[in-house]
């Protein structure tokens, strides 16, 4: 099913977690990496990107702590 869906819709309090390589990072990103092949980056509904963190688990609880709901996107 390929239905585009406008997230903005869906309320402020909603980001989206999607896994980012560390090969598609600025230069200058990567050697932050620590040796890691994927990080997830944190997004709110407008897209724009809120954080960068190591793992999906991470993304996720930070999203939390934040009195945010996160749901993945592929």
């Amino acid at each position: 099913m390929n239905t585009k869906f406008d997230l903005a819709t869906m309320g402020r309090d909603i980001v989206y977690v999607k896994p980012v390589p560390v090969t598609d990072l600025p230069k200058d990103m990567r050697v932050h990496a620590g040796g890691l092949e994927t990080i997830f980056a944190v997004h709110n509904t407008q897209g724009e990107q809120l954080a960068l963190v190591a793992n999906k688990r991470l993304a996720f609880d930070l999203a939390r702590e934040n009195d945010m709901q996160p749901v993945t996107v592929h």
